[in-house]
């Protein structure tokens, strides 16, 4: 039975999911505030398939990243999209990063990602200018221009019959026995369902719609250097430090891009404002509700060396030069330029906690996915799949 669901956000989890809504036959319509697809997370992102190396086995990131790096391969594949499976290495720099190493190296084996443990040597004939004790070998991961995949993805739900409305921010949602009612700041729908896929504002849209989230959305920055053109040739393809464990960020690190160009980045600051992509881009009220929540001055108090690091980091570069040195130690005084930032929608625990997942709420007729970090992207269309069973089930 056809339905008309509406999906709020023309990210690629929203527009994944619409599109996916549309193979099963629903009429669907896409509302977005902006003027165009992927103009938040999705756009600003390194651009990465990731493999699903770093979950938890038997989470949502871990289960439907791995599936996901494959659909999204293959979808790339059967629509024209830019995309190469390079691999990557994640690079031990000094001995004590083993034993966190070796732990990645038996969550991948877990989570079926083909990966192995390499000597430095091994290391240095993927990438000759890596510095490294140890790597770690992942033939999966790979690049991809996420923005094609939405403009694709835009086009085949509008094929569908559904329609994707930009310049509708969405002010109020009203749920009846019988039907689900939106509000726009410039007109009113009524669908059967409402899924709500607004990254940075989830947490808002959720409140608009009566639920009280277990959690609220803490964005941080992430920020990106350029490696200048006379030293690209310092990084054949993906190189990663092995993260710390008890932070929830990967860490800097360097993507090669189509064009030849390298990205070094991003970091993890604070930001204030949920679109605050500059030091300089202040919203109070975002300020506000960030303070207001407890959980931010209980992970600042867990965090605070690690915090004023990345701030330090932020707005040094020569500070941020000195962690990719870690990586590639040739880099010269005047090997970056500063290029865009992206803002990561990370959801928060009132105890501090960070969610570590894939996460949404649920109340009748709508779904609300409250926290879609990396590897979000390489997921999307698992999520929309597993949002669509979702939506069939209850209806």
């Amino acid at each position: 039975m056809t339905r008309h669901v509406i999906v709020a956000g023309a990210g690629i989890v929203g527009l994944s999911t619409a599109y996916e809504l549309g193979l099963r036959g629903h009429r669907v319509t896409v509302l977005d505030k902006e003027s165009t697809v992927a103009v938040h997370q999705t756009g600003n992102n390194s651009g990465v398939i990731h493999s699903g190396l770093y979950y938890k086995p038997g989470s949502l990131k871990a289960t439907l990243g791995a599936a996901g790096a494959t659909s999204m391969k293959r979808f790339a594949d059967e629509h024209g999209i830019t995309a190469d499976i390079c691999g990557k290495l994640v690079v031990a720099t000094k001995p004590s990063q083993i034993p966190a190493l070796d732990e990645l190296y038996r969550r991948g084996q877990a989570n079926g990602v083909p990966c192995r443990i390499i000597t430095p040597e091994e290391a240095r004939e993927y990438e000759p200018h890596v510095s490294s004790v140890a790597a770690l070998r992942v033939e999966s991961t790979g690049i991809i221009d996420y923005r094609g995949v939405c403009e694709a993805l835009r086009s085949l739900i509008e094929a569908q019959g559904g329609s994707v409305q930009f310049g509708q921010e969405i002010v109020g949602v009203d749920s009846r026995n019988d039907a689900v009612t939106v509000t726009t700041r410039k007109e009113e729908f009524s669908a059967d369902y409402f899924v709500n896929c607004t990254g940075l504002h989830s947490d808002r849209i959720a409140r608009r719609a009566g639920l009280r989230p277990d959690v609220r959305i803490i964005p941080f920055r992430g920020e990106y250097f350029e490696l200048a053109p006379d030293e690209e040739h310092l990084v054949k393809g993906l190189i990663y430090p092995v993260p710390d464990p008890e932070f929830p960020f990967l860490g800097v690190h360097f993507t090669r891009m189509f064009n030849g160009s390298v990205h070094a980045g991003p970091n993890a600051v604070f930001a204030l404002a949920r679109e605050g992509y500059t030091w300089l881009t202040i919203n109070p009220r975002d300020v506000l509700e960030s303070a207001q929540w407890p959980g931010l001055w209980k992970l600042g108090k867990k965090f605070w060396r690690t915090g004023i690091d990345e701030v330090l980091r932020s707005l040094s570069k020569k500070r941020f030069l000195a962690s990719l040195r870690e990586l590639i130690p040739e880099l010269s005084d005047n090997s970056l330029v500063p290029t865009h930032a992206g803002v990561r929608a990370q959801a928060m625990r009132r105890d501090g906690s960070l969610v570590d997942d894939f996460y949404y709420e649920r109340a009748p007729r709508q779904i609300h996915v409250l926290n879609a970090p990396s590897p979000a992207a390489t997921a999307a269309l698992e999520i929309g799949k597993m949002i669509a069973n979702q939506i069939g089930e209850e209806l």
